[in-house]
């Protein structure tokens, strides 16, 4: 059973969230929260797989619970997914960096919505696929100088290559493609070389790439 925390400060939104989450075999609510302190404290509480996190909420916002909950170690395995108005919300990419693994607009499809919470906790997505590539290309343009690549030593030659495919937005099935393997291989190449560098999911795995140099922007691969 997938267990969600909704922590939006509108009423509203979190119960359309709640009737279209609970209504699904496998996935239920397990708290809602109105605020980001109240989502933190829940969070620590209740250990759900998924946070449907809101950016802008009271006491403490959505960016800077989002922080605390990545940034916990005995939270690691809580996956947190920014909830917006607009696809290219300036926090996002912040929250991008600080763990967060992705975002999705609230007026998302509700497939989108449902598939996005079982693919975070499977580690196999990254963002709203509408927007994945336009949001990778801002992040990009925004990001700082590569730092040293130091890290991507660890890495074999077709690990690199791999990274370098998720960095610009390809899914498990388009590497594969790309590359002529498995999808399953695919994946597991994936799996890999976010437990070499440390990545919580894919989108760590973005960051990384833009920020080592292995992907710049307006790289097609």
């Amino acid at each position: 059973m997938i267990r969600v925390l909704l922590a939006d400060d509108q009423s509203l939104v979190r119960a359309g969230f709640r009737a279209l989450l609970d209504a699904q075999p496998g996935i239920e609510v397990a708290a809602e929260a109105s605020d980001g302190d109240d989502a933190l404290h829940k969070v620590r509480e209740l250990r759900p797989d998924v946070v449907l996190m809101d950016i802008r909420m009271p006491l403490l916002d959505g960016l800077a619970a989002t922080r605390r909950i990545t940034q916990d170690p005995e939270l690691r395995d809580v996956k947190v997914v920014m909830l917006t108005t607009f696809e290219l919300d300036e926090y996002v990419f912040e929250a991008i960096r600080s763990g967060a693994s992705g975002f999705l607009v609230k007026d998302t499809e509700p497939d989108e919505l449902l598939r996005a919470v079982r693919a975070v906790v499977d580690g196999d997505a990254l963002l709203s696929p509408g927007v994945t590539r336009r949001l990778i290309a801002e992040f990009a343009a925004r990001s700082k100088e590569p730092a040293a690549a130091d890290a991507l030593a660890r890495l074999t030659e077709r690990e690199r290559e791999v990274m370098a495919l998720v960095g610009i937005g390809l899914s498990n099935e388009e590497i594969a493609r790309r590359l002529v393997v498995s999808p399953l291989t695919a994946k597991t190449h994936v799996s890999r070389t976010m437990v070499k560098l440390g990545a919580r999911d894919r989108a760590q795995l973005v960051v990384l790439a833009y920020e080592s140099g292995l992907v710049r922007p307006g790289w097609l691969g």
